[in-house]
């Protein structure tokens, strides 16, 4: 069975300006059992994930798991929450009468489909553990599970799928880490497109190491509905009307002698550039990079987060004030920090309000901007609960000030 991979991205905060704002609770997840030490079983799920907000106006997400303290990860939701704070479960992942999870387990993001439809994967369960994609209505009927990931030879059809977006043919598309008929061990990665109108799933594009690079990065959605993404050593840009791939090295600089290199993936600029994060080999912090979208006039800004080099950078979005907003996981203090980035990439602002007794939670992960330009998140574990239970993660609002999106 493939190893499942992960990156992790240093990154605190060096500077900030004071702020009124602070991050508001507006759901709790919680667990009962044994609050000291945190075992028991979730009923409404536990560890929040990455939230979506739905055209009609309601936050989607996920849980990875349906009670804490098991060695393995287990079970795990898709929800609905309104934006009063009303929360439904629209589906639960259960054992089976194998116990072994057969439509998937530990959910993981969610992208609204052109049909209504919600679209997402699991990181475990189904054939070979490896886990599925799957459909529910945002009613939680009709759950339909479309695919399940390395069932195919040396895993052609992907393995670790990455956040799926809509191409405009209104199919959607996604990347997988691994897989592929690329000629690296595991597979150099994949690009994949799901139908909506036939519930299908099929690998469109294979990475090979020597020409298109490997373990690609998401997609981000260019105005002109392409798409872009990183590999490891390359830009590649996909055309979803015609199948065809442009893949250009990109190649990052030695920085006082240590080699540097990307440590994210791309976010489009207000200037139509992409932008993401770079780290100097062996050092601790992280900078913000600028590249053309042909790859070329890449420019490295100065690291501005070297203090510790504590944090991981679950996400970047570029919001409507034009500036970047980064939400760490861990951050200086060990519990998360939310932190704003000019294009140039300096500090604008620091928000630190996470942390085991905090009501909001800690461990962020990604942030969304609401329609109305109020940031909306989650974090994994922790906030407020009654006696005999223990919080298992919170989501919040941020309203930061910002004009609405259009």
């Amino acid at each position: 069975m493939l190893i499942k991979l992960s990156i992790a991205f240093l990154l605190t905060p060096a500077a900030a300006l004071a702020s009124t704002a602070e991050p508001v609770a507006i759901y709790t997840f919680t667990c009962t059992g044994n609050a000291e030490l945190r075992i028991g079983p979730c009923p409404q799920g536990g560890r929040p994930g990455y939230l979506i907000q739905g055209a009609n106006g309601t936050f989607y997400g996920t849980t990875q798991i349906s009670s804490e303290g098991t060695s393995q990860p287990n079970g795990g939701a898709v929800f609905s929450l309104t934006p009063g704070g009303t929360h439904t479960i629209l589906h639960t992942f259960t054992a089976g009468s194998g116990k072994n999870y057969p439509d998937g387990k530990s959910p993981n993001l969610l992208t609204e489909g052109p049909d209504g439809n919600l679209y997402g994967t699991t990181l475990f369960g189904g054939q070979n553990n490896a886990g599925v994609l799957y459909r529910v209505r945002e009613t939680g009927s009709g759950f339909q599970m479309i695919h399940q990931f390395c069932t195919q030879t040396n895993c052609a059809d992907g393995d670790v799928p990455s956040l799926m977006v809509v191409g405009p043919d209104g199919n959607l598309y996604g990347t997988t880490l691994l897989g592929g008929t690329g000629n690296c061990p595991s597979g150099c990665g994949a690009i994949f497109r799901v139908t909506p109108s036939a519930g299908t799933y099929e690998v469109v594009f294979s990475f090979n190491e020597t020409t298109s690079g490997q373990y690609p990065t998401g997609f981000v959605v260019a105005s002109d509905g392409t798409l872009y993404g990183r590999s490891f050593g390359y830009l590649y840009h996909y055309f979803p009307l015609t199948g065809a791939v442009q893949a250009t090295p990109l190649t990052f600089p030695d920085r006082g002698g240590l080699p540097s290199l990307a440590a994210s993936g791309f976010t489009i600029g207000s200037n139509g550039n992409l932008f993401g994060l770079y780290q100097i080999y062996g050092l601790p912090g992280l900078g913000l990079f600028e590249v053309d979208p042909d790859g070329s006039n890449l420019t490295l800004f100065p690291r501005y987060n070297t203090i510790n080099g504590g944090g991981m950078p679950d996400a970047m979005l570029r919001a409507t004030d034009g500036n970047f907003w980064i939400s760490n996981y861990n951050g200086s203090s060990g519990y998360g920090a939310i932190v704003s980035l000019s294009p140039q990439g300096t500090v604008l602002e620091t928000f630190t309000p996470f942390g085991t007794s905090s009501s909001v939670g800690a461990y962020p992960a990604g942030l969304l901007q609401a329609m109305d330009g109020t940031f909306w998140g989650s974090t994994f574990q922790y906030g407020d609960a009654p006696k005999g239970s223990f919080g298992d993660g919170v989501v919040f609002t941020l309203n930061a000030g910002l004009p609405p999106r259009d």
